[in-house]
């Protein structure tokens, strides 16, 4: 039977947008993993009454309940009161667990415990304790009139530990479903035109299935299929991955990756050679994703923000005559830079993005969006053009990162330049 759940975060500092609810997002994906179906996320405040009525809505149509947050020692930390009184279980102290909370506050802190730290050590009766061993609130589970009811701490690493070494064993035991996904990263084309191209895939496929997600600047698309093992549900997927990787062609740049970034480092490393960026507009952020990864020194050589004309020419060197006729923002400057940065710091391919990112034209009346793309290599030097029009800054900054990136990835697995789909 397949399982279904409602994750319900406790805390009013998560309605007050003070901080993210990154826990309900960890737990989901690991509970996609385990073949447990994620239908609803729950926010509610530290009041007690509200608590009730999500607990009650929940336990009318899902059959797992997570809760996260609301252990603690605090006047407001009433989680397992009202999941107690809505359950009908009755808390009783675990003296075993009252003790390892006094032993950490006398070991590790020095102090002596709280008396209010006692109530941390009340937990339902019967229940299967989730011991903590990077904080003080231990979380547990129970099951009641066929519902299965885990606590988990607030505090995000708590959490994630707790779920690694306990709720995921739980959870594990009571589904014999798997469900397995891969993600088919997509730069190049826009995700209403993916929509578009795979549509009728998408609207007759019942397991696996395929949905669309918009990121920053590109798309992912996630195959998914449910069944009684991994390797069954892997051999459901590799045709749907398949069929979609060949209609898709060449903007489809991986499955299963992180981002165009790492997808450039890869290739980078098995043709061994090495990079380079120019930048302008995006200020430094092809760099900074570059830099981001762990090992990419071994290909990455280096970048210049020539923001400034003058840097562009006296750093890069690209000739006071090209600035002069055709400006900052042109395609034999983007062509100079990208040539200029390869002889700065001996990488054998070049990457450079000058352009305009607004909110304004440029001085020689160039409009918002108009970006060019410099690529140096060893069999030559390309430039590309990009008009991406009245978009926000930061968009237009993306977009022209992620380009770029792109551009090198065709290069170095021999595609064209230009996306085949627009």
């Amino acid at each position: 039977m397949a399982h279904t759940a409602e994750i319900i975060a406790v805390g009013t500092e998560l309605l007050l947008g003070n901080i993210a609810n990154t826990n309900a997002q960890m737990l989901s994906q690991s509970l996609s993993g385990l073949g447990v179906n994620v239908f609803w996320h729950t926010v509610v405040g530290d009041n007690p009454l509200r608590l009730r009525e999500a607990l009650e809505t929940a336990r009318r149509r899902a059959d797992i309940l997570l809760t996260i947050g609301g252990l603690g020692p605090t006047y407001d930390d009433l989680t397992k009161q009202t999941i107690c009184e809505v359950f009908g279980q009755k808390l009783v102290l675990h003296s075993d667990i009252a003790e390892d909370i006094r032993a950490f506050y006398e070991s590790a802190l020095h102090v002596p415990m709280p008396k209010n730290n006692l109530q941390q050590a009340e937990l339902p009766q019967g229940c299967t304790v989730f011991d903590n061993p990077v904080g003080t609130a231990p979380g547990c589970a129970f099951e009641a009139e066929g519902i299965h009811v885990l606590m988990l701490p607030g505090p995000p690493f708590e959490c994630e530990t707790m779920l690694r070494r306990h709720v995921e064993p739980y959870l594990r035991a009571l589904s014999k479903e798997v469900i397995v996904s891969h993600d088919i990263m997509v730069f190049g084309m826009g995700e209403s035109s993916v929509d578009q191209l795979l549509h009728d895939k998408m609207t007759h496929m019942e397991n696996p299935t395929l949905a669309t997600y918009a990121k920053p600047a590109e798309v992912r698309l996630r195959a998914t299929a449910k069944a009684d093992s991994s390797e069954m549900a892997q051999a459901m997927l590799e045709p749907v991955v398949a069929d979609v990787k060949a209609a898709l062609g060449d903007v489809a740049y991986g499955v299963d990756v992180s981002s165009l970034e790492e997808v450039c480092k890869q290739l980078l490393l098995e043709k061994g050679l090495s990079l380079a960026t120019a930048e302008s507009c995006t200020g430094g952020t092809i760099a900074q994703r570059l830099t981001a990864l762990p090992g990419v020194s071994a290909v990455y050589r280096g970048g210049v923000v020539s923001y400034w004309t003058s840097v562009k020419a006296d750093v890069l060197g690209v000739p006071q005559a090209i600035l002069a006729e055709y400006g900052a923002v042109s395609e034999p400057t983007a062509r100079a830079m990208a040539e200029g940065v390869c002889r700065v710091t001996g990488a054998e391919i070049g990457v450079s993005v000058t352009g305009v990112a607004g909110p304004d034209s440029d001085e020689r009346g160039n409009p918002v969006g108009l970006v060019y793309l410099g690529l140096h290599t060893p069999d030559g030097t390309f430039c590309r053009r990009l008009d991406l029009g009245q978009r926000r800054r930061d968009r237009i900054r993306n977009v022209s990162a992620n380009t770029a990136l792109d551009i090198v990835r065709r290069y170095l697995a021999g595609l064209p330049l230009e996306p085949a789909h627009s």
